[in-house]
This record gives C-alpha cells, structure tokens and sequence, in this order.
C-alpha cells in the first residue's frame, strides 16, 4: 500500500540537515530522527513554498516552524485547507534549538514564528509569556506527555473570515480549527524537534510527535 503523500514546509533542518552542500549530495549528512521518523509512515514532499502549485496534488501538509508566509502564500493555503487540506502547524514564539548558524544568518532556522495574518484569519493569537523560565520540562496533550520550552500560548479571537473557527485546550498550547472543509492542528512550541543526543530519540519523544500527526497518518478528523 503506498504511503500518504505529505508536504513539509519548515525553516528547520529537517530533511535537508544543516551539514554543507557537499554532505548533502554525498549522504554523508545524518538525517534527522524526525525525518526517518516521517519517511517511515509518509512519502515525504519537502516544500520551498505555499503557492497553489506547491499545493497541487497534496491534501495533508507539516509546516514545522515556517518562514514568514508571503500575502500570495497566506491566502494560498488558506483556500487549500478550504478546499479540504489537512495541516498541522508547530508554530514557535521562542525557538530553542539549537542552530550552528549564527543570529542574521539566513541559513538559520526561523526563531520567532511569524504567522500572525493567517492565525487572525482563522481567529487566533498566538502569545509569548517573557516570565516563564526556561528548559524542557512536559506538558499532557490529550493524555500524551509533550516536551515543551518557552512555549507560547492561544487566545481565541473573532476570525476574520466566514467559516473559520478555532478551539484552544491544554492551557492554550494547542489549537484545532475547522476551515471551511478542511482542518489544522497548531502547537504553540516546536520543542518536540529538538531532540539531538546520542543515539535514537526516545521513544516517548517519538510518541508525542505521533501523537499531534494522527489525523495526517489517519485521515482522521482531529476530536475536540
């Protein structure tokens, strides 16, 4: 049976890694657990873009702490989910993994998201408490322990648009919206990635990523 197409759209090195270009065509770069683990369920389309023809052929896409979307590729997507696509959006405030890149580099991953018209679009804010301290701790998401670090949090606001409407749970960290036939789950975090010590991420690590991409391994609609 072939696997579920999925389109991957992130600043973070996920499928191409952060080795030279010379790693990269030789192999010699190691790939990321969380593309092995994401080659290992899904044929894996990796995006440079959110154009309709990036879209085309696709109805499940990962955006993984994306760049700031262009006002073409906002109203893209958001008429790709209406038309039924299914995403899900780890959308970080914060991010705390670790890059060999330097701060202006833009071969750095992006460290503050900014998806702010698309999530007001659909009726969220995402928010940054500058109080909370620092390093990984865990938070429960419908049961599952998730890895967290300077997190954000949602507020449900009026969404912009018809047909649009979000659901916040878990203390805010984590938003459901139905947009007109389509879904999106977003993770206010992306602290679940970062993993990078010795040997296979753990399996609970693992567990949690699953555990946010059911509905795209499934086809499942996410349940409130």
């Amino acid at each position: 049976m072939a696997k579920p197409r999925v389109g991957l759209f992130s600043t973070l090195p996920i499928y191409w890694g952060e080795g030279d270009i010379a790693a990269v065509i030789d192999g010699a770069d190691e790939k990321d657990w969380v593309r092995e683990e994401l080659e290992s369920r899904f044929d894996l389309v990796p995006l440079d873009t959110l154009e309709p023809e990036a879209l085309a052929g696709l109805d499940r896409v990962i955006l993984a702490q994306p760049r700031a979307l262009a006002p073409s590729e906002n109203v893209s997507f958001d008429q790709w989910l209406v038309a039924g696509g299914r995403a899900v959006i780890l959308a970080d405030p914060m991010l705390t993994r670790h890059s060999r890149y330097s701060l202006g580099d833009r071969r750095r991953p992006q460290d503050v998201v900014l998806l702010s018209p698309i999530l007001a679009h659909w009726g969220l804010e995402l928010r940054f408490d500058e109080d909370q301290p620092a390093g990984e701790r865990s938070a429960e998401i419908d049961d599952v322990p998730f890895p967290i670090n300077l997190s954000g949090h949602f507020a449900v606001r009026e969404a912009d648009a018809k047909g649009r409407a979000c659901t916040v749970g878990n203390a805010g960290l984590l938003a459901r919206c139905a947009i007109g036939d389509g879904t999106a789950v977003v993770l206010a975090d992306a602290a679940l990635l970062d993993w990078e010590g010795p040997g296979p991420a753990p399996a609970g690590r693992k567990a949690a990523l699953w555990s946010l991409l059911g509905p795209l391994a499934t086809g499942d609609t996410p349940a409130d």
